[in-house]
């Protein structure tokens, strides 16, 4: 799955494609297609994937980044 993830964004937004802003635009333009909040349920503690669902976290800058996951639990 990765690999097709890799693959598709490329095809989508070419990392050597000419743009307008310097040097890692494509890894900006690849960002807005990856919301930065996500919505998971929780019910009897667990997260509630469906059969084929997964969280996958993606690095789009043209070089490894310290990150922040900020997670902030609702409800009773």
């Amino acid at each position: 799955m990765l690999n097709d993830i890799k693959a598709t964004l490329e095809r989508l937004i070419p990392k050597h494609a000419s743009y307008g802003h310097p040097s890692n635009a494509h890894s900006h333009l690849r960002s807005v297609l990856f919301g930065s909040e996500k919505t998971l349920p929780i019910i009897d503690g667990r997260l509630a994937f469906g059969t084929w669902q997964s969280l996958v976290f993606v690095e789009t800058d043209v070089s490894p980044r310290q990150r922040t996951v900020i997670v902030q639990v609702l409800g009773k």
